[in-house]
């Protein structure tokens, strides 16, 4: 029995090498910098499509997140206050007069 155990520890810590292995190749892709601003929900999203694909099974992007925190402190990361103001910030829009065919 001791041997069967020994030999699931060992299974489950290779599994965890594979996801941590794919994160870094992903990370090449989606780099970890531009998880801070406005590129944050794409990049997330971006990482979370690559290790769904690579390993053929849904990740969330909390799943995500906990395999990055082992590499990295994701408070640094976090979206703080003034991120937040210019997303929500609203302007109208026009088009330049310029844009327009004169008549």
């Amino acid at each position: 029995m001791g041997q069967m155990t020994n030999s699931k520890s060992e299974k489950e810590e290779k599994s965890e090498v594979e996801l941590e292995l794919k994160l870094l190749e992903a990370l090449e892709i989606y780099p970890p910098a531009k998880l801070r601003g406005i590129h944050r929900h794409f990049v997330l999203y971006g990482l979370t499509e690559y290790m769904s694909r690579s390993f053929n099974r849904s990740f969330t992007a909390d799943d995500v997140l906990k395999l990055l925190d082992r590499f990295y402190n994701l408070e640094m990361v976090k979206p703080d206050e003034e991120d937040e103001e210019i997303l929500n910030k609203e302007e109208d829009f026009r088009l330049p007069e310029s844009y327009f065919p004169e008549e």
